[in-house]
């Protein structure tokens, strides 16, 4: 029998379904969803809760003329597949495929691009303001995650909504959670909550008992009608949309899509801005991720049947376990260390520390900004705080390190997991800017470790240095060095030369030293002979030894997964600059003026050159050059 998914290739496809198919037409839906997840990997549990969402405003609203602003858009699968790129779904966030977030430039019905939470409501209110000022006649539906509720910015959303009272609907999805378990006062609040189908039966049971009362029913019935607001305001969270200023609907069932259709009917012709709680169950439909959200939140390729991963068994730790290990047995020698993240206890390796020391551990969800201005607070106190947030994140609060953490020189470490280039989550997600970020702030102190060794030495001196101090390490395994030695404290600004020759210099900044390294390896085969440079270090730099030489060697790479703006690369030409050292050829290599697409890292950093059969070349060809350049001035 044929599929009801094969009919559709527009939702106006979908509109043609009978109400009563939809529920068939979601759990076939899903189906699609685990099958290709299964084999390729991605975000599983947030888009199974959201299929019938997805459903029933494709189905009410008229798309791509209706906007729909999805919020983080990791709840976005069958909104994708439902859009015309049910074939395309097999390559998502494979090289040179479909993105696995909204994205304009990939579909007219990805309204705008998402990829960091919370920013739903903004959007979606900007667009409704240009179409009153354009005079146009369509509606405006963002999709949030109660998580992502739970930033900054998201309030700041409702709040002009609710004073301008703009047409609009928000969708709150609310499954209580976000990547990892919800966590502060809003989600208690939002915990508050009596399904719509009990106050129904609570409505009409009281309905028909005063009706029952002889001539005072009606006027009871009538006044409880009035009533009724302040009574869902006082059973529900409620209060707070309505007192924000939205027209408050439910909470409702997310996954009756009845009920689903018919209040999305209801609400897209009212007037100002209007808020519709939905209960939904992240993992909906498959029951390993039911059982266990977090784990398929995003996931590699698994077994359907089982749900357990397919992948090589894992040999080596990662960066992030390193870290969180590391932490630990820091904080077990010194009370003063308090660890802090947002949303992200498991993502960044703290989940082992917070159980450890659950008093010293703080999650504050996401909420970046608050996350480094509290830390400051505790700074001030005489604690060491520890902040672990990754690199594409911490943009978010760069305010906040530059205003009350570095002009105060307060004592905080700042972990930054995830940088440079992450993989199929694409240009939202790479870390390839914190370089650049972040070396220019003053009293800041940069550094990114060659491997999981330097990252544990690297912690300690950051800890110990009484300074703002940022650790950048990447995402993925180390090269499973030896993490059992004692740890020691590296001099601040203290590079290590690891190879010597005088053909060439290769300055290497953190998970650009090994291919440097191999890249030094294959060009002696070939008699040519380079420096490679442990920089560990953007700031402050090893003047001495950069200095000490380019006086001698004149033909210099610098290599850094991070944008070349302001990067690394850019620091060594300004010591050279400020030193006057003139006549040098150099080269720097790092991700040009763009934004990466997604791609595995090692797909990424072959297409950049940044690999070592990249590095090897751009010293051929530098030496080449400068060999040619002598010939012509002779």
């Amino acid at each position: 029998m044929s599929k009801l998914l094969d009919s559709i290739n527009t939702p106006n496809d979908l509109k043609k379904i009978a109400a009563e198919n939809l529920p068939t037409l979601a759990s076939e839906l899903r189906d699609e969803i685990i099958n290709t997840i299964s084999g390729i990997g991605g975000h599983l549990s947030s888009s199974l809760g959201a299929v019938d969402i997805a459903v029933a405003v494709h189905y009410v609203f008229d798309t791509p003329r209706d906007k729909i602003i999805w919020d983080v858009g990791h709840q976005a699968y069958a909104h994708k597949i439902l859009t015309g790129r049910r074939e395309a779904f097999k390559t998502i966030r494979q090289f040179g495929g479909i993105s696995g977030f909204p994205k304009p430039s990939e579909s007219a019905y990805d309204a705008f691009g998402v990829g960091h939470s919370s920013t739903s409501i903004s959007a979606a209110m900007g667009m409704a303001v240009a179409r009153d000022l354009n005079h146009e006649n369509y509606r405006v539906i963002a999709i949030i995650g109660d998580g992502s509720l739970s930033s900054g910015i998201a309030f700041e959303g409702l709040n002009q909504a609710g004073h301008l009272k703009k047409d609009m609907i928000v969708i709150l999805n609310d499954n209580e959670m976000s990547i990892s378990q919800n966590v502060g006062a809003l989600s208690s609040f939002l915990s508050r909550k009596i399904t719509g189908r009990l106050a129904t039966r609570l409505k009409k049971e009281a309905e028909g008992f005063f009706m029952s009362i002889p001539k005072i029913g009606s006027r009871l019935v009538s006044f409880a009608k009035r009533a009724e607001d302040s009574l869902i305001a006082l059973l529900t969270p409620g209060m707070l949309f309505e007192g924000l200023g939205f027209h408050y609907i439910g909470p409702i069932d997310g996954h009756n899509l009845d009920e689903l259709i018919n209040t999305l009917n209801d609400a897209k012709d009212l007037k100002g801005p209007i808020l519709i709680h939905v209960l939904t169950k992240k993992g909906k439909g498959y029951t390993p991720a039911e059982q266990e959200p977090i784990r398929f939140h995003g996931i590699g390729p698994f077994e359907k049947e089982t749900g357990k991963s397919i992948r090589p068994k894992k040999q080596t730790a990662s960066y992030t376990e390193v870290f969180g290990q590391t932490l630990v047995e820091l904080a077990d020698q010194d009370k003063r260390i308090v660890a802090i993240t947002a949303a992200m206890p498991e993502g960044t390796g703290l989940d082992r520390f917070a159980k450890i020391f659950p008093d010293r551990f703080f999650d504050v969800g996401i909420a970046e900004q608050h996350a480094v201005t509290f830390a400051a607070g505790l700074s001030t106190q005489g604690f060491i705080p520890v902040v672990a947030i990754y690199s594409t994140f911490l943009q978010r609060a760069y305010d906040e390190i530059l205003h009350d953490v570095c002009l105060q020189n307060l004592p905080i470490v700042f972990a930054v997991d995830r940088a440079g280039l992450v993989g199929a989550d694409g240009p939202t997600h790479h870390g390839l800017f914190d370089i650049s970020y972040l070396r220019h702030i003053p009293n800041m102190v940069v550094m990114a470790p060659k491997d999981e060794g330097e990252l544990r030495s690297m912690l300690k001196t950051a800890i110990k240095c009484g300074k703002p101090a940022v650790i950048r390490y990447p995402r993925g395994e180390g090269y499973d060095v030896d993490t059992s030695q004692p740890l020691k404290e590296i001099p601040l600004g203290k590079a290590e030369i690891l190879m010597n020759g005088n053909d060439a210099i290769i300055f290497a900044i953190g998970s650009t030293v090994y291919p440097s390294l191999e890249a030094a390896y294959q060009l002696e085969k070939g008699g040519i002979k380079v420096t490679v440079v442990n920089s560990r270090f953007v700031k402050p730099l090893d003047d001495e030894i950069i200095l000490s030489l380019t006086r001698k060697i004149d033909k210099i790479i610098t290599v850094e997964e991070n944008a070349l703006q302001g990067g690394f690369g850019s620091a060594v030409l300004e010591v050279l600059e400020r030193n006057g050292v003139a006549g040098c050829k150099m080269k720097r290599m790092g991700i040009p003026d763009e934004f990466v697409e997604h791609g595995s890292q090692k797909e990424l950093r072959t297409l950049y050159n940044i690999d070592a059969a990249g590095i090897e070349k751009a010293v051929i060809d530098i030496i080449k050059t400068n060999v040619s350049e002598r010939k012509r001035a002779s």
